[in-house]
């Protein structure tokens, strides 16, 4: 099996032109907020549209609960599927999903930048900004058993469930019950005490001497983390660093749902432990 991976930001339309980037790179399914989808059928999954909050709604599209996973990854291996579309709003996502559903890493990545201009992407935040609709790619008549939300449409075509992926797929809009709770904000204090957390339970440190958390001022989203620790001498620096470079940026990312740019881990200094203490 081969994986396209289609990659854009939240609001900018990536599920609106699923189907049809689907049938140009010849994907035979979907992977979309949690569903597995393949012609217009959902076969495994649950909809991160169903969820009560975002943080929730992000974890579900990344298949953080593993018998979540599992499901879909069952439903994979029964199915014959030579290429899968997998949806997410970044390249690192997209990994957390392959990584999750033990698939390849993508042979092609598909930027919602080139299949749609900047008045389309424009446009669309809008209308999820304004309105809190969103589109899943399957017929109304097939989510509507897994979605307790509000259809903002009703299906143009109750009878389309078997056709294939093409230009004329129909999507549902829907209004996810946490599109009408406003705005979620989380503190730079909060994403703080994740990595003091992590980082301090980890018996290589003797303490951490700095973190500072900033949010990217390019105007794009995610943020950037800097820790700076002191670790006992005869670890293995390298290592440790990477370890915690990971686990910071997968624990934030899991907890608060924001996307962690980058992750730096300095060592400030070594220091040596007491022996009386050992």
């Amino acid at each position: 099996m081969e994986v396209v991976a289609f990659v854009g930001p939240s609001g900018t339309g990536k599920s609106h032109r699923a189907i049809q980037v689907a049938y140009d790179n010849k994907c035979d399914a979907i992977i979309d907020d949690g569903i597995l989808i393949k012609g217009s059928r959902i076969l495994a999954g649950s909809t991160a549209k169903n969820e009560q909050n975002k943080i929730q709604a992000v974890k579900r599209a990344i298949f953080n609960k593993d018998e979540h996973a599992a499901e879909v990854r069952a439903a994979l291996a029964k199915v014959i599927i030579n290429r899968l579309l997998v949806i997410g709003t970044s390249d690192h996502m997209v990994d957390n999903i392959c990584r999750r559903l033990e698939l390849p890493q993508p042979v092609k990545t598909v930027y919602i930048t080139d299949v749609a201009t900047k008045l389309e992407i424009k446009q669309a935040k809008s209308t999820r900004m304004q309105q809190g609709r969103h589109e899943v790619p399957v017929p109304s008549v097939e989510l509507k058993p897994r979605f307790n939300g509000y259809f903002a449409d009703l299906p143009r075509n109750i009878f389309s469930l078997d056709r294939p992926f093409g230009g004329d797929g129909e999507n549902s809009i829907v209004r996810p019950n946490f599109s009408f709770y406003g705005k979620l904000l989380i503190a730079d204090s909060a994403i703080r005490d994740i990595v003091s957390i992590i980082i301090a339970e980890d018996e290589c440190v003797e303490r951490i001497t700095e973190i500072k958390v900033r949010r990217r001022s390019d105007g794009s989203k995610g943020i950037v983390i800097y820790v700076e620790v002191i670790i006992y001498y005869g670890t293995k620096i390298m290592e440790v660093t990477q370890v915690f470079r990971r686990k910071i940026q997968d624990y934030v990312e899991m907890m608060t749902g924001l996307q962690v740019k980058t992750v730096t881990v300095a060592v400030r200094s070594l220091a040596i432990k007491d022996q009386k203490g050992e």
